[in-house]
């Protein structure tokens, strides 16, 4: 390094890099969130975000100077100092360190960032059925809206704290003059003290950080399922499964899932067949007994019976309702809403009910969010 008059040398490169890996990945994951076409994204920048939270928790542990927690500044007085000082005046020395501020915010990122990537993880095993915690689907499915609710509070709550830290931070570069931005840069700050230096262990343990960590980007990202993102969800044979079902009614249409409408709504459907979607089906198509077979499988693989997503995000938004079309479920809509109505009036979707279009083997009950390609209106 070359040593700067009045700065002192306090933030490695690697440290700067995984800074700026911790704030990026929580930034494109919190943003990927809201398209579920991008949610192998989402997932992919997540495990960054908990791979680096990780390591910046040993760090703060076996660090350098600077970086470790028994140099950040908590007592609430030093706090209290900090901010006082900071008012009173504008042209004050800064620690080399953290600050009180600063000190405060690093764990609440950490603490908040911890919990949001935990409660990712087990909502992803539990909602998704799919990653490290796939098996909790089962058992556990019911909890996903609570624990949905959990991750999205956390994270807005993260994002609020990141922006308040941002303004704080220009304050200190164009208010103060303090540098502060260019910091996290350069690794200088304007401030006296020892520079801080990096052993050879301590970089080989950060950089291979690093470099794990750009591998999970490929890693989950791609299209392959791997053990990360591998769903508990098999695609299903439903001509095995009931062969009546699958050769009566693929005569005119693709297969729809059972699991996709309530008890009820198979009931209202099977019993009025005379004016099936337009259509009347008659005992030269499908016989009185072959209907009632087909009537069975559908009510014995029902949505009350599946612990799938959509299963139970359908059952959950019904209430007393009980449609016979999923188009006019409130969780499709609520779903869907944001899809321009052209896509569905395009050549290759041409209606709102044909769900294979743009999911990937809908047609085996595959239903995941990273199989979703929707072409273009």
């Amino acid at each position: 390094m070359n040593k700067r008059s009045d700065e002192v040398f306090v933030w490695p490169l690697c440290t700067r890099i995984i800074h700026w890996i911790i704030a990026t990945s929580f930034l494109l994951s919190f943003v990927t969130s809201f398209d579920r076409t991008l949610f192998e994204w989402h997932l992919a920048f997540g495990f960054i975000f908990g791979i680096m939270l990780l390591f910046r928790i040993i760090w703060g542990f076996f660090g350098p100077n600077y970086a470790t927690f028994k140099t950040f500044k908590l007592k609430y007085s030093e706090l209290q100092s900090y901010f006082i000082e900071k008012v009173q005046n504008r042209w004050r020395k800064i620690h080399a360190g953290h600050n009180a501020a600063s000190s405060w915010f690093t764990l609440i990122v950490l603490g908040l960032g911890s919990w949001i990537v935990l409660s990712g993880l087990l909502l992803q095993g539990t909602q998704e059925a799919s990653g490290l915690f796939s098996r909790l689907n089962a058992h556990y499915f019911r909890f996903s809206s609570a624990l949905l609710l959990f991750h999205e509070i956390l994270s807005y709550l993260l994002f609020t704290w990141a922006m308040i830290h941002i303004v704080g931070v220009l304050i200190e570069q164009f208010y103060h003059k303090t540098h502060m931005l260019f910091a996290m840069i350069t690794g200088y700050k304007k401030a006296e003290g020892q520079d801080a230096a990096v052993s050879i262990v301590r970089h080989l343990f950060a950089y291979s950080a690093i470099i794990l960590s750009m591998m999970t980007l490929f890693f989950v990202a791609q299209p392959q399922d791997t053990f990360l993102t591998k769903s508990l969800f098999e695609r299903r044979d439903f001509k095995a499964e009931n062969s009546t079902f699958y050769e009566k009614c693929s005569k005119c249409h693709k297969i729809y899932p059972p699991f996709m409408l309530p008890h009820d709504s198979w009931i209202r459907l099977m019993d009025g067949l005379e004016n099936h979607f337009g259509e009347q089906i008659r005992e030269n198509n499908i016989t009185q007994s072959e209907q009632m077979n087909i009537k069975a499988y559908l009510l014995s693989h029902s949505a009350e019976s599946s612990s799938h997503k959509l299963a139970f995000k359908t059952l959950e938004s019904l209430g007393e309702m009980r449609p016979i079309s999923m188009s006019k479920v409130p969780y499709w809509r609520e779903a869907h809403k944001n899809i321009d109505k052209k896509v569905y009036q395009s050549l290759h979707v041409k209606n709102a009910s044909n769900c294979f279009a743009c999911h990937e083997d809908f047609e085996y009950g595959i239903l995941e969010n990273r199989r979703i390609h929707i072409p273009r209106s």
